[in-house]
């Protein structure tokens, strides 16, 4: 049979120019876009039929492989049986199956789950629930929050402001007041091609005691880090940093948030990253996995004590004013329930766990292919940084990211000039080897 009669119609728009796209060179891309038309486990379909292997999950999202029966077929089944139910006064079985069945994924004492419908709005729901905590406690003036250099938390304006990449925030303004900034974890000359967690870097969490000494400790609510930095180029927290920040935070009654968006539902080997460090926040914020990016959805899985404190005044009034119109959609708790089952069955926590050392051989094997400053790996994770070329930053990583999909088929994520490898985690040996082997021809390709 003729290839050309096996492929999907072709399924590029005649006009480009009506659809502003988030996070791209949009100009670029519309001279030469990269279309997809569908997908299946490890592989993306374009619109010209060409399978494009997917080394990120597609956004760190899709942990389980793409289109995935169990997740479709609960999709539709929730569909045809109750599209949509207020949350709002009203509620729908799934919602609180999910939020048990994620509460029981969680560190012990994290059993409150309050559902929205990303990354971003499970941060700014976090934010708001740690200063609206501090109030109900009568401790109203902790209305600082901390966040990191480096650090990516979504693009609401809580999340911009603690979070730290410039480009993120240098168009918005003043943002919100009363924020600070812990250093980056990062420095490239101490744990250069780390595996994993580096030896070097536990101290700077002390840098949490210098801002409380400028600002005192009963000004400042919580401070929320990723306990791996995925967007900012996959920087691991050293050896012993998290928990030291958690003996800080405790020192002071200052809330402990973990954004793991990125990090939750096997990422790092884990149901939560807080599990592989051996600390519990006081929040722990996800999205991306939870419902293997086939439904938008997110959330913030709370301490027991920070939701009772709210369940103080008359039986009849709402404790927190806050909320989405779309918290707790049912076909986004379908997705999530029928993906917890994919994950348990398939045991792809643990299988990432067994994979890491493989993942991380394979991915440093890349270190001397040319322009490779830094190569960092842990989990199923790789940030790999390019030097970039003579003043323009970020170009060698456009071209990388054009030339892996136009010329290489595979897809890869970049930040500036570092390439972010995240791959499904149904990945197998034999697809890890292609996968190094198509970045290492990306690599020479933009040399």
């Amino acid at each position: 049979m003729n290839i050309q009669q096996t492929r999907p119609p072709a399924a590029t728009p005649n006009d480009l120019a009506a659809y502003w796209m988030p996070f791209t060179a949009n100009r670029a891309f519309k001279r030469a876009p990269r279309m997809l038309a569908g997908a299946k486990d490890m592989h993306y379909t374009t619109t010209d039929g060409r399978k494009i292997l997917d080394s990120v999950a597609g956004m760190w999202c899709s942990n389980a492989g793409h289109c995935r029966d169990p997740i479709n077929e609960a999709i539709a089944r929730q569909a045809a049986t109750l599209d949509y139910a207020p949350p709002f006064q009203f509620g729908h079985p799934q919602a609180f199956e999910l939020a048990n069945r994620i509460a029981a994924l969680a560190p012990e004492g994290l059993d409150h789950v309050f559902f929205c419908n990303s990354g971003s709005e499970s941060v700014d729901t976090a934010l708001k629930i740690a200063l609206a905590y501090h109030a109900v406690r009568g401790d109203a003036s902790r209305t600082r929050l901390i966040g990191r250099e480096r650090g990516y938390h979504g693009v609401g304006f809580g999340g911009i402001s603690v979070g730290g990449m410039v480009n993120n925030r240098k168009m918005f303004g003043s943002l919100l007041t009363g924020v600070d900034h812990l250093p980056t974890t990062y420095v490239r000359e101490k744990q250069a091609f780390t595996k994993g967690e580096p030896e070097w870097g536990a101290h700077l969490a002390d840098e949490l005691e210098r801002i409380v000494g400028i600002h005192g400790a009963s000004t400042i609510a919580a401070v929320i880090v990723e306990p791996m930095a995925g967007s900012t180029g996959v920087l691991v927290s050293p050896k012993g940093y998290l928990q030291r920040l958690r003996e800080i935070c405790d020192r002071h009654g200052i809330l402990l948030i973990f954004d793991e968006v990125i990090t939750g539902f096997g990422r790092l080997g884990y149901a939560f990253a807080a599990e592989r460090y051996g600390v519990t926040p006081d929040i722990i914020t996800f999205a991306k996995g939870i419902t293997n990016g086939a439904v938008p959805m997110g959330g913030a899985l709370i301490r027991g004590e920070i939701y009772d404190a709210f369940m103080k005044g008359p039986d009849h009034a709402v404790e927190l004013f806050h909320g989405y119109t779309y918290s707790a959609h049912p076909i986004a708790c379908a997705a999530g329930l029928a993906t917890l089952d994919l994950y348990r069955e398939e045991k792809l926590f643990e299988r990432a766990r067994d994979l890491e050392p493989q993942w991380a051989d394979a991915v440093m094997s890349l270190r001397n292919e040319p322009n490779v400053l830094d190569i960092r790996t842990v989990g199923i994770t790789a940030g790999i940084d390019l030097a970039p070329k003579d003043n323009a930053p970020g170009l060698r990583g456009m071209e990388a990211l054009n030339n892996a999909f136009h010329d290489h088929d595979i897809m890869v994520r970049v930040a500036g000039d570092t390439l972010a490898l995240t791959p499904p985690l149904i990945v197998s040996e034999a697809q890890i080897g292609e996968i190094i082997e198509k970045v290492a021809r990306v690599i020479r390709s933009v040399a």
